[in-house]
């Protein structure tokens, strides 16, 4: 059984004390392919190194978080090219909008993913979205700018039924990780009504760890719950959702 795990931060300093064994024990239990998001080219170097550490299993993307579009937003979008020229990467992200933790960068947040989603383009990559309280202005940039060249994943689905709907329709995987154990996530009353094609797992970690582990640093060894919680809510075996999210991570990604 090969597991993928489509969004992990391994490079964090949350696991410099443990990195090998954390990474060791998520291979132990199946998961054997790790994708890696960029935030900003503060972290490049430390990704490059993860990739190094463990060849042929850590898989990278480039890109500007939303979080971390600043002022010299244009400067990291000059970064991310670069990089793109001398480097092999499996995708744009994460990009996206956030509008939770504030505002003062809104305009250049939408600014910065439009001209991410155009260098996925020019570079055929696939993108990876955060969305964080700006499902409708995600949505109006990705109407815009949808082409049978424009694919990827809803990083992190926390949306309704009806938005899940709207970002397959735009060739989005849904990349669900630990909130759908939660008992207030919401996303497992509908999640039977959207085929497994459509779904890839994520852990997010060291973020948003699963039941048992919720409040505690995640690792990519816990998207085990994920899928088990996955694999009850459709009906089928472990296994299953294993072999069906890799192949949509393999469709997404190109590898």
């Amino acid at each position: 059984m090969i597991i993928t795990d489509t969004h992990t931060h391994l490079y964090s300093e949350a696991f410099d004390e443990d990195r090998k064994e954390t990474v060791q024990k998520a291979i132990d239990l199946g998961v054997k392919r790790f994708f890696i998001p960029a935030i900003d080219s503060t972290y490049t170097e430390r990704m490059l190194a993860l990739e190094k550490d463990f060849p042929g299993q850590m898989f990278l993307m480039t890109g500007l978080h939303p979080t971390h579009v600043k002022e010299n937003f244009e400067e990291e979008l000059a970064h991310v090219e670069k990089m793109l020229d001398n480097h092999t990467y499996y995708a744009i992200g994460e990009i996206g909008i956030d509008l939770y933790w504030e505002k003062k960068y809104f305009k250049q947040q939408q600014i910065a993913f439009r001209k991410q989603i155009q260098i996925a383009k020019k570079y055929k990559l696939p993108i990876v979205i955060h969305c964080r309280d700006a499902f409708d202005e995600i949505f109006e940039i990705l109407e815009e700018e949808k082409s049978d060249d424009l694919w990827g994943i809803f990083h992190c689905f926390t949306g309704s039924y009806e938005q899940a709907k709207k970002a397959i329709s735009y060739n989005m995987k849904l990349g669900i990780g630990g909130v759908v154990t939660f008992k207030n996530g919401k996303i497992d009353t509908f999640l039977k009504k959207i085929e497994l094609k459509h779904i890839v797992l994520e852990t997010d970690s060291p973020y948003l760890a699963p039941k048992p582990y919720r409040g505690k640093r995640n690792e990519s060894a816990y998207i085990v719950k994920v899928l088990e919680k996955l694999a009850d809510i459709h009906g089928v075996p472990n296994e299953q959702i294993a072999l069906e999210t890799t192949r949509n991570s393999i469709a997404v990604f190109g590898i």
